[in-house]
């Protein structure tokens, strides 16, 4: 939970236990306009308190797999990030320090000098959160990459729509719904 204002795209709060509470929650958060919230159960109502539906995911998990060579390499700095961001199309909301965090691996696969297709991974106490997928059918080649920089470890993260069916068919499967809550003016 967060007291102050998130940066965009980041939740003020995001639920770790499905018997939370909305008023725990909202109590937890400055809950005024631009206050979202990571419903990681899709358990909570917030409507009554002015929150919209942002989007509706499911939680999505992969056994390990043999990774193999792929044309996907890390980004290392601060102008490969912009230029992902740029090709992903989420504008500038990756900070350089990003790169510094032995955690995180953002891959990119390039044509040229050109980022195409693109993805993060997240290093966490025994599996790699996969997310910020992008480009012409990246997930089968995501998915390679991750598990060559990664061996031996599930992937896991959430998607919804299209994205959802392209990770399904790269051998993920639905393991429980998410919501994400925005509270707008």
């Amino acid at each position: 939970m967060s007291l102050h204002r998130s940066p965009p795209y980041y939740p003020d709060a995001v639920t770790l236990d499905e018997t939370v509470r909305a008023d725990d929650v909202l109590r937890a958060v400055d809950a005024s306009a631009g206050c979202s919230v990571k419903d990681s159960f899709a358990a909570l109502d917030l409507a009554p308190a002015g929150f919209r539906v942002l989007f509706e995911a499911e939680w999505m998990g992969r056994a390990p797999t043999a990774g193999r060579a792929t044309r996907w390499r890390a980004v290392r700095t601060a102008d490969e990030l912009r230029a992902f961001a740029a090709a992903h199309g989420v504008g500038d909301v990756f900070r350089p320090e990003l790169l510094d965090d032995p955690r995180v691996t953002v891959l990119a696969r390039l044509d040229g000098d050109e980022v195409v297709a693109g993805a993060i991974a997240n290093r966490t106490d025994g599996v790699v959160g996969l997310s910020n997928v992008f480009g012409d059918d990246p997930w089968p080649e995501a998915v390679a990459a991750v598990s060559a920089r990664y061996p031996g470890l599930p992937l896991v993260g959430y998607e919804s729509a299209a994205d959802l069916d392209a990770a399904r068919a790269a051998g993920f499967v639905t393991v429980g719904p998410l919501r994400v809550w925005l509270r707008e003016a």
